[in-house]
């Protein structure tokens, strides 16, 4: 098994055949997000901007005898580009009813060296991108009865991290849209809630991050003293996108340990 995986995961009925559109799903926590609801049944289709990473992944999902995603190549921080890949994804696999708001860049940063032009960056990749995303899925979810959008957050903006203030802001602002567009979809049976991850040991948080300092931090502030990997954070979106959350929306899931 995968680090993070367990033995007995969960299956829910209601994601078979269902169509979820996952944004960055090309590697770290959004591959193993990929990976999930493909276990599930579902029809997945994954947006990256990675191709080669993408490409590959497909290729080790149809090797473990399940149904390969549909990827489609697109740079999320392009509304039109990402509106029109939604629009492809819909006419392949018909109406979208799970939406992983999941792309996102985390590099650090310090607050003197930001320029304007990197702020509006920081937003359109993890912020903004989210937005148009549901826009876009609204129409279908709506009038195939229902569906859940699934924003991904972070802990950042509750523990007030101090290295990287722009993705931080971004974050705390997915917590506000999260909850706007739950009071605006919910008439339609749309959900929309909000996954915070912890500090999750993805290839790229370990070859940057995770230093004898970070590994020190973690067991300090975590409550379990063990560790998160994507499919821990993967498994809670399961359960958010299927039937059995059908209560769930404009909430905060967090996956820390017990960090924050």
């Amino acid at each position: 098994m995968q680090q993070g995986e367990i033995e007995k995961p969960a299956i829910y009925p209601s994601l078979a055949g269902r169509h979820a559109l996952i944004t960055g799903g090309g590697g770290g926590i959004g591959a193993s997000l990929v990976e999930h609801f493909c276990a599930q049944g579902a029809q997945v289709t994954f947006i990256d901007i990675a191709v080669d990473a993408s490409m590959a992944l497909v290729s080790a999902i149809a090797a473990r005898g399940l149904p390969p995603p549909n990827f489609i190549a697109c740079d999320i921080a392009k509304v039109s580009d990402l509106e029109n890949a939604i629009t492809e994804a819909q006419a392949k696999n018909g109406p979208i009813r799970v939406l992983c708001n999941n792309a996102g860049n985390d590099d650090r940063h310090q607050t003197g060296n930001i320029t304007a032009a990197y702020w509006d960056d920081r937003m359109a990749v993890n912020l903004r991108h989210q937005f148009f995303a549901a826009q876009a899925v609204r129409p279908q979810m709506r009038d195939a009865g229902g569906g859940s959008i699934i924003n991904l957050g972070s802990i950042t903006w509750l523990v007030g991290d101090a290295d990287c203030p722009a993705y931080v802001t971004a974050k705390a602002a997915v917590g506000g849209l999260t909850r706007a567009l739950a009071r605006e979809f919910g008439p339609e049976k749309i959900r929309v809630n909000c996954l915070l991850p912890g500090w999750v040991m993805t290839e790229r948080q370990v070859k940057l991050w995770v230093t004898p300092a970070g590994e020190k931090q973690i067991g300090d502030r975590q409550c379990l003293h063990d560790r998160l990997y994507p499919p821990d954070i993967a498994r809670m979106a399961l359960f958010l996108a299927a039937d059995d959350s059908r209560m769930c929306t404009s909430q905060n899931f967090i996956v820390d340990a017990g960090w924050a």
